[in-house]
Formats: structure tokens, sequence, C-alpha cells
């Protein structure tokens, strides 16, 4: 990548390009002086801190303090690469730790702008345990409620990216960035270059997002708008139903009406309830589900609600880790949590099997059910199972007229019972699957029209 480039941009540079006008008030931890050549005594590391100092004008490799983004305040700590391949050495721990517990005290996002190599060799395991320190930190601010946001810039390798970057709620990537955890120098040979890039990582599920640097503070005041920290914040409140589908008078006319092509879909539901819409992007094992949409979005009202949304597809097993990711992230966070329901099911192909299916929806259940935060459903096409049950919150699940739930297809219901494929529709009426009979037998709360 050029030096130019905007994801090789120094560590102030990238601040202002967020700050802007509202500027960054810089601070620094208390002095603490390393021995001579570091705690190793590797000849000629202070030779080389200083010629560092000299060309970037810093005295380490990290920058920090707060600032204002868009209309949010925040704490920003920023790597400089120019600065010995922005690695953590102990006097950078010293800057991240004082960073955490900034955002900490002062109850305030935490903003992440990395550019690392990794940890510093010239100071040995001391440079590796900074990592510690850097997990104990983020793990406070979690405890706190507090968000995380990074993004991700070239290159981020190493322990920086596996703490600081991966380790966050949210990652961003400006685009072309190198990331990854073995850097340049230290993987295979014949490795594909593709996997260490932001949009490599993201394909994979490992970014949320590849951002370009002018969309980026935009991007960025949208996710701490979302994120908070906020007050009390109410349920998220009931999209309006998008079709004028009357009742089904019949098991087998309410599925007709589910699996209509012409029936709007998740992403109307979505479009037509929120302003904006942040997507979380994959289940950070390596896997993406595009028929599930998980994310956080700004109501024109200004509500933020986390939304977990099927897409009328089988139900993959990352799109259900997904699904468990951003249900705790707004339950930690305060946030309200509205889910759609539209699939025949989860995928029973042996892939699906291969990847956890069952261990995918389990947590998915469990998210649901240990949400402190509260969790409003809405049934806007098929309710396949459990693969549909388990983003259904108990006691708060709604249906519009052209949805149905049941504890299995009527056809395979049928095809179980040994019947004719002709007794398909009386067998629908048997499993009593229409929004009425959702209704009558107090599985949801309402038929939203």
């Amino acid at each position: 990548m050029p030096a130019d480039s905007p994801a090789r941009a120094t560590a102030r540079e990238t601040i202002a390009l967020l700050t802007g006008a509202e500027g960054f008030t810089e601070h620094r931890p208390p002095p603490h002086p390393l021995p001579p050549d570091g705690p190793l005594g590797w000849a000629g590391y202070d030779a080389a801190r200083e010629r560092a100092g000299t060309r970037t004008g810093e005295e380490e490799s990290v920058v920090y303090g707060t600032g204002v983004v868009g209309d949010r305040a925040c704490v920003l700590l920023a790597f400089e690469f120019g600065f010995l391949g922005g690695s953590l050495g102990r006097l950078t721990g010293d800057r991240l730790a004082a960073a955490y517990e900034l955002a900490l005290t002062r109850r305030l996002p935490l903003l992440a702008l990395v550019a690392t190599g990794g940890s510093r060799m010239q100071e040995g395991m001391v440079a590796l345990t900074q990592l510690q320190r850097v997990a104990a930190a983020s793990t406070r601010l979690r405890a706190a409620g507090l968000p995380q946001i990074a993004v991700v810039r070239d290159p981020t390798t190493g322990g920086g990216w596996a703490t600081v970057g991966a380790g966050a709620d949210v990652v961003l990537a400006l685009p072309g960035a190198q990331v990854g955890f073995a850097g340049s120098r230290v993987r295979p040979a014949d490795a594909d270059p593709h996997a260490y890039s932001a949009e490599g990582q993201f394909a994979a599920g490992q970014v949320d997002a590849v951002v370009p640097p002018g969309e980026l503070a935009r991007a960025v005041t949208h996710w701490l708008r979302a994120l908070g920290p906020h007050g009390a914040l109410p349920a998220a409140p009931l999209p309006r139903a998008l079709s004028a589908a009357r009742l089904p008078e019949t098991g087998r006319e309410a599925v007709a009406a589910a699996r209509d092509p012409r029936r709007p879909r998740a992403e109307a539901y979505l479009a037509d309830y929120f302003g904006a819409r942040l997507p979380l992007h994959g289940d950070r094992c390596g896997g993406a589900d595009p028929g599930l949409l998980c994310g956080f979005g700004l109501r024109a009202d200004g509500l933020p609600v986390a939304y977990v949304a099927q897409c009328g597809t089988p139900t993959r097993p990352a799109g259900y880790r997904a699904a468990a990711r951003t249900i705790r992230l707004a339950d930690r966070l305060g946030v309200p949590v509205l889910t759609l329901v539209d699939t025949p099911g989860a995928a029973n192909d042996a892939e699906a099997e291969r990847a956890g299916a069952g261990a995918a929806i389990a947590d998915v259940f469990a998210a649901v059910a240990e949400a402190r935060v509260p969790v409003t459903t809405l049934v806007i096409g098929e309710g396949g199972s459990g693969g549909a049950l388990a983003l259904a919150a108990p006691d708060n699940t709604h249906v519009t007229a052209d949805s149905y739930f049941s504890v299995i297809a009527p056809e395979l219901a049928a095809a179980i019972l040994k019947r004719p494929p002709s007794e398909t529709g009386a067998t629908a009426d048997q499993l009593r699957l229409r929004p009425q009979d959702l209704l009558e037998l107090g599985f949801a709360r309402s038929i939203v029209s």
C-alpha cells in the first residue's frame, strides 16, 4: 500500500479525520522510565527509540485522549505505525491501560484507531504480556457496559489485532488494509494474501464493515449514537405490517401466504423501521450467513434498537452465532432488541451439522433467555420449528396476517404420519399454525395490522 494512502495516515491525521474542528485533548500517563536499552538490555534499543521519536514527533507508538466525533464524546487511542511499527512495549501498555481507564472513569465509549505490527521484540516477554493488560482493561469496560469500537488501518497484525482490534465490540476496517494475526514476514510463503486483508476478513465474518476514509466519521458517529452509553431505554416499538393480507381461513392458506414471493421481507421491514442501519457482520468464527441480518439501528425518534432478522431462507450456524453475538452485545449495552422471524427452519445439510447447528441454535435460545433488555419479536413470514423459535421472545411475540408458526412444516408432518400429499392441508389445519390460532393458543400477543 502506498505510503500516502489514507490507511497509512499518521496517528494524529487519523484522529483529525474523525474529530475535525471539534479537536482532540491529548492525555499522557505518569512517567515510567525504562532501564538502559529496555528491560532486555537490547543493544541499540534506546537509539532506535530516539530515531523513531525524531522521525514521527511522538514519544511512543500510541497517542490517546478525549475528543468529539460528530456530536459524541469518546476516548480515542491511535497507534503511530511510524514509531517502531506501532509495536507494543511496556510504555505502550501504560498508554493503552490509561486510555481504557480514562474511558471507564469518564464513562465514555472507547474508539481505537489501530495500526500495529504486534509486540515489540526488543522488550521480549515484557512486551508480550502487555496484551494481558489490554485484555484485563477491555474486560473492565465490558463489565461497565461501555462500548468499544475499533478502526483497523494498514497494517493491523499480531497481538494488537488479537486484542485491541478483534476484541472490540464493533470492528471497522479501512479499504485495502492488511489485517490478520500473522504479519507479512511470518506467514507461510504460499498464503493467500486476500485472507490477510480487510476485505478478506470481512468475507470471513471477522470485520463488520469496510469503510472508505471519507465515510468514516459519519459511520463512527452513528455507531457512537447507537451503542451509547444510554439511560434506561424502552422496549422496541413494533414494526407496522407492510402487507394488507387478510387472515387466512385455512392452514394451507396461511402457509401459502407466508411462502408467497411477493410478501414483504426483512429488508423492507428494516428499511421502513430505521432511519439508519449499522450492520454487524459475521460470527467471528470464520462464517457469515447472508440470510440473517444483524446490527444496530437508529429510528427516526432517535431510539437505538438492535435487530436480528431472518430473510426467508434456512438459517445457518454462522447466522445463529451472529444473532447470539448481537443480542448479548445489546444486552450488555442496555439497548432493546427487535427480532424478525422468517425461516422455513434451520439449515439441515451435512455442512450445517459439521458447523455446529445444534450448539449455535442452543446459544441463541440462551441469549434470548438471559437478556435483561426487552426483546420484541414480529413473525413476518414462515415460523419453521425450533430454527425460528430460537429468535422468538417468550411472552412478547407478535405475528402478521401473512405469517404462520408451526412445530413442523405440514408437508413433513404428513410424511412422518404416513399420510398422502393430498392430506397436507388437513394436517396444516390440525397443527393450528394460522395467526389467529397462534393468538388463541397464547403464543402470539397480537396480530399486527
